[in-house]
């Protein structure tokens, strides 16, 4: 083969890899009506004229839900949402990334309603090969009815953080290598929905919903997704590429202000973790329990 035909064939490789690479992530920070679609009750559900803010609604009648169109394996998401204000007892806003079923992975943020003049409580949940029961529970530090506030999650091959407000509160490390189930093969989609959770979510599901109050509504607004798109081919997203930021080594842990934040935030306001809970799992506790968190 000749000089020219070689530099082609190399030219010619390496804008297909560029190709694939552009095509296998995305950046957005766009459309609700482009990026997602109305999964449960479009009539529950308002979406502003430009499409950048969307609120969900919950009555005695429905509640409703979206998710985005594509999914993904390993990136980051970012949701601004603002909380149902005053007596939201019952009542769950859930954001949460999930996989089909029926062997799931998914990475939950459940936001628990409680009466009036009573803190919200996030729980946050980890699915991993079908398996969950990974529940954390926090009090905020601030009044998440008042204004939006960003929620996040990045996930990689060596860890899921959990964020609020660039805060990190949570962390779950890969440690498949040891025998526990981390999600890591399957691709998950976005999704959001707002629905009556009364039979558990408020003090163990003692406090129902009042209806009076209602209708219930929670929005959301200006999120980004910078993550793979899954394909069907994993190349380009599982960690051995590093075309993709959150696959880079400064991502495979916490820098150590971040380390300091997550200390902070579990000493103030973590109110329940699973891995504490020596009475519901007796003397076998989740084996990633014996690890460190962080």
């Amino acid at each position: 083969m000749s000089g020219s035909c070689i530099s082609f064939a190399v030219y010619l490789f390496f804008f297909i890899n560029l190709i694939l690479r552009t095509l296998a992530s995305v950046v957005s920070v766009g459309d609700f009506n482009k990026d997602f679609y109305i999964t449960w009750a479009p009539d529950h559900l308002n979406t502003s004229t430009d499409g950048r803010e969307r609120s969900l609604r919950l009555d005695q009648q429905s509640g409703s839900a979206f998710a985005s169109n594509a999914m993904f394996l390993f990136g980051q998401i970012d949701m601004q949402i603002k909380l149902i204000p005053g007596h939201s007892a019952g009542t769950v806003v859930a954001y949460y990334l999930t996989s089909a079923q029926p062997n799931r992975d998914e990475l939950d943020f459940e936001f628990l309603g409680n009466v009036s003049g009573q803190p919200y409580i996030l729980q946050t949940n980890v699915y991993a090969d079908g398996f969950g029961n990974r529940e954390e529970r926090m009090y905020l530090w601030f009044d998440p009815t008042a204004d939006f506030h960003t929620y996040s999650v990045l996930w990689n091959l060596h860890q899921i953080v959990f964020m609020v407000d660039w805060v990190p509160i949570r962390v779950y490390r890969n440690h498949a290598d040891k025998g526990v189930p981390y999600p890591r093969w399957q691709p998950m989609g976005l999704k959001a929905s707002l629905w009556n959770g009364d039979s558990w979510a408020t003090r163990g599901g003692q406090d129902k919903v009042d209806w009076t109050k209602g209708p219930f509504i929670a929005s959301f607004r200006n999120y980004k997704i910078d993550a793979c798109v899954w394909r069907g081919n994993p190349r380009f997203c599982r960690g051995a590429s590093t075309s993709n930021w959150w696959n880079k080594p400064a991502y495979r842990t916490l820098t150590p202000r971040q380390s300091r934040l997550l200390r902070w935030a579990r000493k103030y306001h973590l109110i329940y973790d699973y891995c504490a809970d020596k009475q519901r799992f007796k003397n076998n506790m989740p084996k990633e329990c014996t690890f460190p968190k962080f």
